[in-house]
């Protein structure tokens, strides 16, 4: 029993003490049929940040546009993302996630993105990425690719490095 209070303290500790938090908005356009509002999807992501790698909560709308009839469009997804590389100022990304998407058929949404990410100063990040989300339910599956933008707020400042240098570069 000891030991398993232990070890929980000690993730605790590790996860407080290593790791930063941060939020982000992140506006995207598909290039699916549509308006642009039909297009436009935005969800907003609050995370955690332990060196290369950050794990996030993302809550976010699949098309802008109106509705008829039931919400299909709001989904929930679980982000992990790595940094893959870093020269200076910018990082490349690479992101992986799972979500479900509410009230729709095809409720299960996967997501390969990357991107490249630009440390304006050390809370304060914008990236630039694309990829493709994966969507499938019982009888029916489809895929979509986006480019988009994002803002990201570091409430502690970030001095974030790549896996391949492995420099750490902190950010005036």
């Amino acid at each position: 029993m000891r030991i398993l209070i232990f070890t929980i303290l000690f993730l605790i500790l590790t996860t407080c003490c290593f790791s930063q938090t941060y939020i982000s908005l992140n506006p995207a356009l598909t290039n699916d049929i549509g308006t642009i509002a039909e297009k436009a999807n935005l969800s907003f992501e609050i995370g955690r940040q332990w060196d290369v790698f950050s794990m996030g909560l993302d809550i976010g709308k699949t098309s802008l546009g109106n509705m008829h009839g039931d919400d299909t469009s709001t989904y929930l997804e679980f982000r992990p993302n790595l940094n893959i590389f870093q020269v200076g100022k910018f990082t490349n990304t690479f992101t992986a996630g799972i979500g479900y998407i509410f009230n729709s058929q095809q409720s299960l949404m996967t997501e390969v993105t990357s991107g490249i990410e630009y440390a304006l100063n050390d809370k304060i990040h914008f990236n630039i990425y694309f990829g493709q989300y994966y969507y499938s339910g019982r009888y029916a599956a489809s895929s979509i690719t986006f480019f988009g933008v994002s803002g990201m707020f570091y409430f502690i400042p970030s001095h974030t490095k790549g896996v391949l240098n492995g420099k750490s570069s902190p950010t005036p």
